[in-house]
């Protein structure tokens, strides 16, 4: 395999029923950017490719003109993977360099994440590229309302694909991005519309590649989006580190099921504390930590250490160089269901009590 490959960056498109993403994904597999491109798709009568294939390899993968590969899941989306780069190693299909996964409508992206992340043998193929979800303009505000799922989809994005604001009145946009900015503050939100897709941003998005010298650490985990009441969460000695502020606000809320949060340390910490708290927090909240990532301070380290985790299952830890900026605090941005904020602060604790 070593000839071809070995980081292919996978996108995953998701989005409730309804939020376009059949006509984002029609609108892609017509690009002459999405060359040397495998798409995932669940059925290919859902996404109309009528004349756009020039050959069918098998029953679940076609060729279309512009060199793109699109194919339907088999058995698994692991199977399907392996089954692309043993194709592709064969020359029973053409070179790839780029996958872009569409979900369904109820789909949790976690599951597809976990998959890549787990997996040893997708692990030496493939990378995440990104998360893109899209929200209806339109009945958004209602599904958010009525459907976790769409929730959780939101909350795990990268980029937020904003649909059909030309069928909604500004006022009701504005009351969607509002209500996307407090499910996920860090998250791009781009408005659109049928004849205004923004396809060169969907490709390429590079969310989380450490290894890449042009990746921006600071931008990938944006902090200061999450600390919205304008004070840190700072914590050092024997300080508790939670605020019991009547004025804390906590507009990363959205419902009782869904916070994001940041927390922050001004100590230098050791890696032995650090993987203690991780392995409390995989062992006692589990599926309930949906994403986790930070920037922490590790003693006898000249750069940061990176961690991106996903429930239970965690990157292994990526160290940069040098700092991005003059900031050297322990940073770690939080995603949760069914967790409250104070609970895991009582877990922070642990790290500046074991560091005195």
């Amino acid at each position: 395999m070593s000839e071809f490959p070995n980081n292919i960056p996978v996108l995953i498109i998701t989005g409730f029923l309804g939020s376009g993403k059949t006509t984002l994904l029609s609108a892609l597999l017509k690009q002459e950017a999405m060359k040397n491109t495998a798409v995932i798709i669940n059925e290919f009568g859902a996404v109309g490719l009528d004349h756009n294939f020039i050959e069918t390899t098998d029953e679940n993968i076609v060729e279309l003109q512009n060199g793109c590969i699109c194919c339907t899941i088999q058995e698994d989306l692991k199977s399907t993977l392996l089954d692309l780069i043993k194709k592709m190693e064969r020359n029973i299909i053409p070179y790839f360099n780029r996958v872009v996964i569409e979900t369904t409508g109820l789909a949790d992206p976690v599951p597809i994440i976990h998959t890549l992340m787990t997996s040893l043998d997708l692990h030496r193929a493939y990378s995440i590229d990104g998360i893109i979800t899209l929200v209806d303009a339109v009945n958004g505000e209602n599904t958010y309302n009525n459907h976790e799922e769409a929730v959780k989809q939101t909350a795990l994005a990268d980029k937020i694909i904003l649909s059909k604001v030309d069928l909604s009145k500004k006022s009701k946009i504005n009351l969607i991005k509002n209500r996307i900015k407090k499910i996920n503050p860090k998250a791009n939100i781009v408005e659109t519309n049928r004849e205004n897709l923004p396809l060169t941003e969907l490709l390429g998005l590079n969310d989380y590649d450490p290894s890449n010298k042009s990746w921006d650490a600071r931008e990938w985990l944006a902090i200061e989006k999450y600390n919205l009441t304008n004070h840190k969460h700072t914590h050092h000695e024997n300080e508790p580190t939670h605020h019991d502020h009547k004025h804390n606000h906590n507009i990363n809320r959205h419902g009782d099921n869904i916070e994001s949060f940041s927390l922050v340390n001004n100590q230098q910490i050791s890696i032995t504390t650090f993987n203690f708290f991780i392995e409390l927090l995989s062992s006692q909240m589990g599926s309930k930590l949906l994403r986790l990532k930070g920037m922490l301070n590790i003693k006898g380290k000249d750069g940061p250490a990176i961690i991106h985790g996903v429930q239970h299952i965690f990157h292994p830890i990526e160290w940069l160089e040098e700092w991005p900026d003059d900031d050297r605090s322990t940073r770690l941005v939080f995603i949760t269901h069914d967790i409250k904020k104070s609970y895991i602060e009582e877990f922070f604790k642990i790290i500046g009590e074991n560091e005195v």
